[in-house]
């Protein structure tokens, strides 16, 4: 009878264990490493005649986070001086006069918090803050993304606004031609999941 009950609490604790390692597991801090060659970065700036679309190239990023606590670090690094809307003249003042991208080679985002659960597997929208540092200014700024996990492949997709007169920059407008002030940006990244380094790392 003994042995009979022993076996009947095996079965119920064998499921419940399953399910907290499973949790646990699901819980573990990722590691994401961004791959440029995957990674879109659109921006679109309207004015009165047509809108302008361009593209810049992302450098590296890395963001790190961990799902029982909600802390998120980790930067993303735009090279500045590859911005390209396809007419060459329009680009080239674009990072002389406006990005002055000799002074300042580098986009920013350090990711600060997220507010929202990225699932360990599948589809999850988030809100994730950070410090956005454009023109040498950092800005904090909070930005909508859908993330979707695959086995060791992440992919996440997020839209905001870069109201670049109002940072301090250059309004490129003339008499005869009026632009936006504001830069509307659009990412599509693609990236993996890297190993976490343990808690000996001193670099954490």
């Amino acid at each position: 009878m003994l042995e009979k009950k022993h076996a009947i609490a095996a079965r119920l604790l064998i499921p419940c264990a399953i399910a907290v390692l499973g949790a646990r597991a699901g819980a573990e801090e990722m590691a994401v490493a961004l791959d440029p060659a995957k990674t879109q970065i659109l921006w679109t700036l309207g004015d009165v005649l047509h809108t302008v679309r361009g593209t810049f190239q992302l450098r590296e990023g890395r963001v790190r986070f961990d799902p029982a606590t909600g802390a998120i670090s980790g930067n993303i690094v735009v090279d500045a001086g590859s911005g390209d809307s396809g007419n060459g003249t329009r680009d080239k003042r674009m990072k002389r006069d406006i990005l002055e991208t000799q002074r300042y080679p580098e986009v920013r985002f350090a990711a600060t918090n997220v507010n929202g659960r990225i699932a360990a597997s599948g589809p999850s929208s988030v809100q994730v803050k950070g410090i956005f540092t454009i023109h040498g200014q950092p800005h904090e700024i909070t930005i909508p993304i859908n993330v979707n996990v695959s086995g060791s492949e992440v992919s996440a997709a997020g839209k905001f606004a870069v109201p670049y007169v109002a940072w301090g920059m250059k309004n490129p407008s003339t008499f005869v031609l009026r632009v936006n002030e504001t830069v509307d940006v659009e990412v599509h990244a693609a990236g993996h999941i890297e190993p976490v380094k343990g808690a000996a790392d001193p670099t954490r």
